[in-house]
Formats: C-alpha cells, structure tokens, sequence
C-alpha cells in the first residue's frame, strides 16, 4: 500500500518491543492515535534545556550515549552579565566530554541552522529538547521536538513514544514571485490552520512548487510549523537536498526520500505560490495574518532579522539586495544575527555583510538572542517587525511592544522605508532570482561565492569540538557551578486529590506565560527552586506567593484551549510541579507540554464537556475521586466541584498512565519502563 514520506521513516524506526500493546503491520497505514515507539538516532540539546537534560541523563547512570549522534549545544544563555551561564556552558562541555557528545561551542550559532549545515541526515530521526528542532525536516527527517527527560531517555537508547500522527499533505504549485519569501508560506499555513490546527499532525509538503524552494526555504516552513501545533514537518530529500549536502562537504549522507506514489493524506491543503503575496502575523499570536498591503504605511521603529526560522545565507542575500545603496530609515532601529558561523563567513565572503554593514545594519551575534528576550528589546510601545517564529506578549522584552512575524524581504523593506512596505514594490535587482526561481548562494551560480568558497567555510568547524574517546571521556571531572541545583524529585502518586484551583486561565497560554524566558529569567534555569518563583507571573503575579503562603501544597490549574502553546521548556512543567500543581484541566493541550506534564507526574485532563470550564471559579476546591481506577482503566476522571461531578477525559496511552502511577518518567525508566 503506498504510504507517505513521513509514515515510511516513522515505520522504518518502530521499536516493537516497546510498543507491544499497538498492532501493525508493514507496510501498511499505521492507525492515527495508536501509541508508536521509535527508534532516535540523533540528538540535540541547547543550554536554555540543557543542562537540566543533562543532569537527568546523569541519574540513568549510563556510561557515554547510544544515538547515532547527539550534539550539545550554546546558543540560548549567551549573554554573560554574571557567572550563571558560564558556569552552565563549562558544565556542558564537561558532560559532552564525559557522555560521548559533540559540543557546539557558543558563537558556532543557533542549534537548527548548525545542525541542519552540519549533521542532519535525510531519513533519520531527530530529538531535541527545543520545540523547534522540526527545521530538520527541511532535508527530509523526522525530527521533533520533546522535553528534556525524554532526550535525555533517546540519549539512553531508550524508545521515543508519541501518538500516531495524521499525516496532512500541503502541495505547492508555482513558484514564489520576487519579494516573497518561504516565511509567507507558513504565514499562510497558520491563516489557515490556526496554531492549534496541527495538533497530534505531520505536515507533509510536496508537489512541482517544492522544486522551486531550496533547503534553507524549506528549512524556514519547516521550523515555523512548530507554530502550528505539529509533531512535526517534512519536505522531499530530493535533487535540490542533494546539492545542499555537497556544498556542506557531505555528500556521502544524502539519500533520496519521497512519499509512495498515490499517497494518501489524512487533508490535503492546496498552496499556489504564483498567488501568494507578503504576509504578516499580527501581534499577539502567530496566526493571527494579515497581508502586508494591508498594513502599508504602518509606522516600524524596529527590525529585527535573524532566529532559528531565518538567519541562512540565503536569508542574508534577500536583505542585503533590497538594502543595497540604501540606508536604514531616520527613527528605525535595524539589526541582524547570521545564523551561524558558517553563514557568517559566507556573508563576509561573499559582500552580503559588507552590503548589511554599509545599510546601517548592527550584526548581531550568532546566537537565539532578541528571539528570546536576550537583548534587543524594543522601545516602549514599538512596533518590531521580526523574522523570527513567535510574538507572544512579552517574549521580546518588552511588555507593551507590538511584534509582527514577516519575512526578511519584508523586513527589509520597512528597515529602509520605515514603514509596512510590500517588498516586491521595492526597485531592487536580486541576483539570486534566475528565470524567476530563487537559486541558493550555496549552490555555487553566482560569481560573488563560488562552490569552492563555500565548501572553504562549511568545512572550517574549529567551533566544534568532537566526542572524545571513551578511555579518555571516563578521565574527564565534571564541572558544576553553584547555581546548578539537582532535578527535584516529582512528588509521590496519589491515588485521590483535593485541589484548590489556584488559577484559572484563558485560551492559548504559552509556555512563556507559564515560565518566562528573558535575561532574567534563562540563566536560571538549571536551578528549579529559583526559577520557579517567575511561575506563572505573566497571568497571575501572585501565583508564587499565594503558593508559598499555602506551603506549596497540592492544587490545580484550570486552562482553556491550547494550553501551553510554544517552547518545549519542561521548566514550564517543573516550576508547577515544584509549587505544588497535581493536576491541570482544560479544554485542551498542546502536544509537547502535555507530555512533559506526564513526565512529571502532573495529571493531564480537558473537560468532557467544554462548557464545565464555566463552572469553576479560581478558589473552588476540586475533589478527583477515581485517579487509580482511571489510571489502571483508562476510564475517564470524576471531578466534583461544588458537589457537581463533572467528567475529565482520559486519553492517556497505558505507558502515560503507568508514568503517572509511578511519579513520573525519571521513576518510571529506573523502574525498568520502556
């Protein structure tokens, strides 16, 4: 039967012993929402999740990692105001020396774009402990993003389980016209489908309009499908994959990938690039889109290009050919992070950043940066266009900012006018268009960098230091600063709970809400009991008092939709773990956050009937009856609130459940669960 893309990989990495309760067949569908464990042949960490991934790896008490590859990278905490981060990135080169990992030393660039240049491999799995490690889906892997325990379960040779995903198919017909660009491609994707739309989903993207696209384009829609709620997405490995390898000396890993023919998808979404115009996501929500004419004329005090979603080489020609013999607009603020060292060098190489520098562009580092709230805030009130993947409130520093999402093209163009402008009205010439088809730097057509220039500077990876060999990895100390505290221990299962709802929240909470990024708050995050007095300050900033007040005793938090949307930062379930949460109800999760609610013991549930949401007040005491017949069942749970019972879904898989009864995955693995 023919099977798409996605399923063919998923299917070639089951591990049957580890999902002995699903039945299959190869060769055949397998059924969306059956509990699949696949073999994980790559890992990658950064050092924001980091350094609490490796501290729970150490506590397994395996000698040096089991994957294919596993890379530890600094890009997050690169900004050193005292000795926490530091003290971080020492302790995770020491980690890397002693386990068998490469360590991408800070400055090397962001841990998608390097990783993609570097060591991604078509048909393999990725894990990371960064909800945007699906970039590697742009070069035709299954790669997804997870929370830190279960990395570090994949870097044990453990199995990674998931629900089976729908495979929705999105073909693209045409070709992208001058001045628009891959992000307007997910912009679309999101106008459609909204940021809970791929839920428990894989993107699957395919079609003549494909062709057209060249890795890092790919690479962009890939990474911003964490956007929609997706398990992940994935383009071709194709001809134009095959040419990217070559120009990043690695040839000898490309393999051809593609879907069977007659593939069928779960929904089929239909993109005609000759159509699409420029796009922006309007604050405070990425799908919230709107087309730039639209908002021609809007006054920019900020732009920002760069992130882990558009900061390649071919990013930093689209800018540099709009800006040439241009300068950034009185009253606008530019700047720009290459996503790499490589892309950096490229860019020297080949005039773009002397171009960039010559505009009144300030480079930035090659790190996460502005992205996470790291430096670049903009000025109270100001409108920032970013080429980066989300715009929560907040997120970039600054409070009452309005942060719109657009592609670099139109980032530049606004640089230079000042205002919302439709880059294809801009008069520029972009060598990189031949017979009106985006053609990649990389592929050596263009006089400026030719193939042995890149070939030079992809090569050059003194910024990466190799695994050691494991006579010597076992000589190696680790280095431990005083911030970094051990994981602490979830608490105990219970198989009944009287909880006080010590907050009620509304729809799309984001992780960020729940525990905050910034340069306050990342250089704490391999110290569980500081960091989690910045728990759920964004919407409550009392929650941490009135916790504390009540001896962070068991409670619950009630949500609505899409709860936890956004990072993969198990912080956003450890702080509440921490403090003392037990449970959390709402109309529904997404996908990552849910799984790390479970891997700390957090009982996950939405309402059987949406409109109970109404009923409870924050202050209500919940009473959850049936725990232990739930989780042994599988039944549903019984809440009473007010002596009303209200119903609690239960679609936990039996291994989640039997997580819970243990508490929590750490538990659950020394207990010898797969």
């Amino acid at each position: 039967m023919a099977l798409t893309l996605a399923e063919k990989i998923l299917q070639a990495h089951i591990v049957p012993e580890a999902c002995s309760d699903t039945k299959f067949t190869k060769g055949e569908p397998i059924a969306r929402g059956e509990d699949i464990a696949i073999k994980i042949d790559q890992t990658l960490t950064q050092d924001a999740t980091g350094t609490m991934t490796y501290l729970q790896f150490e506590t397994i008490g395996i000698p040096r990692v089991k994957t294919e590859l596993s890379v530890s990278y600094i890009d997050h905490n690169t900004l050193q105001t005292d000795f926490k981060n530091m003290d971080d990135h020492r302790y995770l080169q020491s980690i890397a020396a002693k386990y068998g990992l490469y360590f991408s030393r800070p400055g090397n660039g962001i841990c998608h774009q390097v990783h993609l240049e570097c060591f991604g491999k078509p048909g393999k799995t990725l894990l990371g402990s960064d909800s945007h490690t699906p970039t590697g889906g742009g070069i035709g892997m299954i790669a997804i993003g997870a929370g830190g325990l279960d990395v570090a379960v994949a870097m044990g040779g453990g199995a990674f389980h998931l629900a089976m995903p729908k495979i929705f198919g999105v073909k693209l017909t045409g070709k992208l016209k001058k001045g628009v660009g891959a992000k307007d491609i997910i912009l679309e994707v999101l106008r459609r489908e909204t940021v809970k739309g791929g839920t428990l989903a894989i993107y699957e993207y395919f079609g003549e309009g494909v062709e057209t696209l060249t890795v890092p384009q790919r690479a962009t829609i890939t990474n911003m499908g964490a956007e929609l709620g997706a398990t992940c997405s994935i383009f071709p490995s194709d001809q134009k994959t095959k040419k990217f390898l070559e120009s990043m000396g690695r040839s000898s890993d490309w393999t051809e990938q593609k879907a069977d023919e007659g593939a069928v998808y779960d929904k089929l979404i239909e993109i005609n690039l000759d159509e699409l115009g420029a796009l922006a996501a309007c604050p405070h929500n990425p799908d919230v889109i709107n087309t730039v004419k639209s908002l021609a004329g809007k006054k920019v005090t900020q732009v920002v290009i760069g992130s882990c979603t558009n900061s390649s080489l071919d990013d930093l020609e689209s800018v540099a050919a709009i800006v040439k013999g241009k300068h950034i607009a009185p009253g606008v603020e530019a700047g720009i992070a290459p996503g790499s060292r490589t892309t950096l060098l490229m860019a020297s190489k080949a005039g773009i950043l002397e171009d960039l520098i010559e505009a009144g562009f300030r480079i930035l580092e090659s790190a996460c940066g502005p992205c996470i709230g790291q430096g670049f805030a903009p000025n109270s009130e100001g409108v920032t266009l970013r080429t980066f993947n989300r715009n929560f409130k907040g997120r970039s520093g600054t409070a009452d900012a309005n942060v719109y999402l657009v592609s670099p093209e139109t980032a530049a163009a606004a640089a230079v006018t000042g205002v919302f402008t439709e880059p294809e009205t801009m008069n520029y010439e972009d060598p990189a268009y031949i017979s009106g088809v985006r053609v990649s730097l990389l592929d050596g057509k263009d006089a400026r960098l030719s193939s042995e220039a890149v070939l030079e500077c992809a090569t050059n990876r003194g910024m990466i230091i190799p695994p050691l060999p494991q006579e010597e990895a076992e000589k190696v100390e680790i280095l431990r600063g005083p911030n970094i505290k051990p994981c602490p221990k979830c608490r105990d299962y219970e198989p009944s709970l009287k909880l006080p709802v010590r907050l009620k929240a509304g729809d799309n909470v984001s992780t960020d809400d729940i525990m905050p990024a910034g340069a306050k708050v990342l250089p704490l995050r391999s110290n569980i009991p500081e960091i989690s007095k910045f728990t759920l300050t964004r919407l409550d900033e009392t929650f941490y008092t009135r916790s504390e007040e009540a001896n962070f005793a068991n409670c619950v938090v009630v949500g609505g939709e899409n709860y936890g949307q956004g990072s993969s930062r198990e912080h956003a379930a450890l702080g509440p773990m921490y403090l003392g949460v037990r449970a959390i109800i709402t109309k529904s999760f997404a996908r990552i956050h849910k799984a790390n609610l479970i891997n700390y013991g957090i009982i996950p549930m939405n309402f059987v009937n949406p409109e109970d949401y109404d009923i409870i007040k924050q202050g209500d005491v919940l009473e959850i009856t049936n725990i232990e017949q739930a989780l042994s069942t599988g039944c549903e749970f019984n809440i009473v609130c007010n002596g009303k019972t209200i119903k609690g879904t239960n679609d936990l898989a039996k291994r989640s459940r039997d997580i819970l009864k243990q508490g929590g995955l750490a538990a659950y693995t020394r207990n010898g669960g797969n």
